[in-house]
C-alpha cells in the first residue's frame, strides 16, 4: 500500500508529458504526419484528442463523429436555461478548437465566434466578463483588420476593467506602426487602473522600452518623405505646378555619388559628330534632298484603284433555317467532398443561424471570408457609434 501510495504522489507530480510517457499509453502517429496543419493554441492541446481528430483526414466515420458531436454542442446551446448562457459557447468554441486542428474555413469557428460576440454585446453582465472578452480578442485574430474590432469594444464599454484588452490593443497598433497611438492606449489603460495593474505597467514599459531603441529618422528622411516624389524620381517643388524641379535634387543626388565613392572621378558624355550617318558607318548611301513634294494625284497614288461590285459574289445559303446557338460546354469545377461536413445550426437571438454546410461547404466557406473582411457586418449601425 506505501508503495502504491508513493507511486500516486510521483505521478501527480510529474509535468503532463513525463506522466505520459510513464504510462506507457499507445497513441497514433498523425501528430507526426499532420503537424504542420496543427493551429497552435495558448493553451496547449491533448495529444489523444489531437490524434483523435488528425485520423479525420483518412477515416470518414471519425469525420461524421466529429460532425455529430458538433452539432450536438450547438443543439446545447440552444437548449441551455441556465444562469450562464455564455458557458455553453465557451465549450463549444473550445471543443471545435480542439477537434478542428487546422481551425480553416469548414471548421465553423469564426461563424462561431462572431454569433457568440453578437449574442451578448448587449448584456451588463458580460461586458466585464474576461472570458467574454478573450471570445472577441480570439475573434479580432481571426479577422483582417482587427483594430475595427477593438475600436468596437472601446465604444462600447467592452473589457474596459481588464488590461489584457488594453495590451492586446497597443500590441496591434504597435504592430501597424501605430506608435503613438499605441502609447495611448497604454496611458488610457493605466489611468482606468486596469487590473490587473501590475501586468500593464510592466507591459508598457517594455513597449517603452522598444520604442526608445527605434531608429529615429533624421531631420533629411523626413523633409524628403514629406515632398511629392515622381515616378522617375524627381523630387517636385510645391505650388510651382510642376514646371520646375527643386534644386535639392541634385544636393541628393550629389550627395549619393559622394556615398558611392564617386567624387572626383569623370564620366564621359556622348557628342554627337556632323560626320556620323543615321544608318550607321556600314551604310554607304547619298540621299539627295527633295526638290519638289510632286502633285495631289501622284501623293494620293494609293487611292487609284477603282472600286468595283460587290453584288457578283454570293455566300451559299443552307437549306434549313439556321440553328439556335447551342451552350458552351460547362466546366465541372473539383470539390473536394472530404473537406466539408454537414449543415447544423447557431441560435440567432430570437431565431437560428444555420452554419449550412450543403453545396459542399461554400455558403460556410463565404461567410467566413465575409465575416473576415468585416467583422462586424451583422451588428446594427447604433452599435457602431
Amino acid at each position: 500500500m506505501n508503495l502504491g501510495f508513493a507511486m500516486e504522489e510521483l505521478t501527480m507530480a510529474m509535468d503532463p508529458e513525463t506522466a505520459f510517457l510513464a504510462s506507457k499509453q499507445e497513441t497514433g502517429n498523425e501528430w507526426e504526419l499532420f503537424k504542420e496543419n496543427v493551429r497552435p493554441l495558448k493553451r496547449g492541446r491533448d495529444v489523444k484528442l489531437l490524434n483523435h481528430s488528425l485520423k479525420s483526414n483518412s477515416d470518414v466515420q471519425i469525420r461524421n463523429s466529429l460532425t455529430e458531436t458538433r452539432r450536438k454542442l450547438i443543439k446545447a446551446i440552444d437548449e441551455y436555461e441556465g444562469e450562464d448562457p455564455l458557458q455553453p459557447w465557451l465549450d463549444c468554441i473550445k471543443w471545435v478548437q480542439d477537434a478542428f486542428p487546422p481551425g480553416g474555413d469548414c471548421s465553423g469557428l469564426v461563424v462561431i465566434f462572431e454569433k457568440c460576440v453578437r449574442t451578448f454585446w448587449h448584456d451588463e453582465r458580460y461586458k466585464n466578463d474576461l472570458r467574454y472578452l478573450k471570445v472577441w480578442l480570439e475573434y479580432a485574430e481571426d479577422c483582417d483588420d482587427a483594430e475595427v474590432v477593438y475600436s468596437f469594444l472601446d465604444t462600447n464599454k467592452i473589457g474596459q476593467t481588464h488590461s489584457l484588452f488594453y495590451i492586446s490593443y497597443a500590441n496591434h497598433l504597435e504592430l501597424k506602426n501605430k506608435i503613438k497611438t499605441a502609447n495611448e492606449i497604454y496611458e488610457c489603460g493605466i489611468s482606468r487602473n486596469a487590473q490587473p495593474i501590475e501586468k500593464l505597467k510592466s507591459a508598457y514599459r517594455k513597449y517603452f522600452a522598444r520604442s526608445m531603441s527605434r531608429p529615429k529618422p533624421s531631420e533629411e528622411e523626413v523633409m524628403e518623405a514629406r515632398q511629392p516624389v515622381r515616378s522617375f524620381g524627381t523630387i517636385l517643388a510645391r505650388g510651382d505646378g510642376g514646371n520646375r524641379t527643386q534644386e535639392g535634387s541634385f544636393d541628393i543626388a550629389r550627395k549619393r555619388l559622394k556615398q558611392e565613392g564617386g567624387q572626383g572621378c569623370s564620366f564621359k558624355v556622348f557628342k554627337e559628330t556632323g560626320g556620323s550617318s543615321l544608318h550607321g558607318p556600314e551604310s554607304s548611301l547619298k540621299l539627295s534632298p527633295w526638290h519638289t513634294l510632286g502633285a495631289r494625284a501622284e501623293r494620293n497614288k494609293e487611292n487609284n484603284a477603282i472600286p468595283s461590285k460587290w453584288t457578283s459574289n454570293k455566300i451559299p445559303q443552307r437549306a434549313f433555317g439556321r440553328a439556335a446557338p447551342s451552350p458552351p460546354p460547362c466546366i465541372e469545377v473539383f470539390v473536394d467532398e472530404d473537406e466539408c461536413s454537414e449543415p447544423h445550426s447557431v441560435s440567432n437571438g430570437g431565431g437560428r443561424v444555420q452554419l449550412r454546410d450543403e453545396d459542399d461547404g461554400t455558403h460556410l466557406k463565404k461567410e467566413t471570408e465575409l465575416l473576415r473582411e468585416n467583422p462586424l457586418r451583422h451588428f446594427p449601425p447604433s452599435s457602431l457609434r
